[in-house]
């Protein structure tokens, strides 16, 4: 079970951090600060650079917390709440990735909560540093801090009048 907790936390964590280093940097893909930043704008959201530079420092913090295993509450709440943002902008176009859907950060969203509920395992820093198994509330809290979290910076950042991006077409 414990190497089953590590490489789930390695994929989602790792994969939750590298999204986050795109939106700031040219490594990984990225398009750099500036392209993080256009994202954005094309998404609706204020903010400029600075939504960008919190994003991506939210999930590249968060993504490292799962995958380390540590704090593991915290790195669930942050992960939930960027991905909850992600979702906000994605469920215009329904649920499946191929039409732009919010199906990724749901599983992405699923997993943190997961492993909130389970805690990390033997086989994290939380359990090296002798930190007991997180109690039960902990994980209800990541969850509701965090989809709180996201919510609020959908609401705060987020221009409604401007226009959704299109969904791309249907493949035949």
């Amino acid at each position: 079970m414990d190497t089953g907790l590590l490489l789930l936390r390695l994929l989602a964590g790792l994969l939750i951090a590298a999204h986050g280093v795109q939106k700031v940097s040219f490594r990984l893909g990225g398009s750099g600060l500036a392209g993080g930043t256009e994202e954005f704008r094309r998404d609706g959201f204020r903010g400029g650079a600075l939504t960008a530079l919190a994003a991506g420092a939210g999930q590249i913090g968060s993504g490292l917390l799962l995958a380390a295993g540590a704090l593991t509450p915290l790195g669930a709440a942050g992960a939930i709440g960027v991905m909850t943002v992600a979702l906000t902008v994605k469920w215009p176009h329904g649920l499946w990735v191929q039409r732009d859907g919010y199906e990724y950060p749901l599983v992405l969203i699923g997993i943190a909560a997961t492993l909130a509920l389970t805690g990390p395992g033997r086989l994290s820093v939380d359990h090296a540093l002798g930190l007991p198994h997180w109690p039960g509330w902990s994980a209800a809290a990541a969850l509701a801090a965090g989809s709180a979290a996201g919510l609020a910076v959908r609401a705060l950042l987020h221009d409604p009048a401007a226009p959704a991006p299109p969904a791309p077409p249907r493949s035949p």
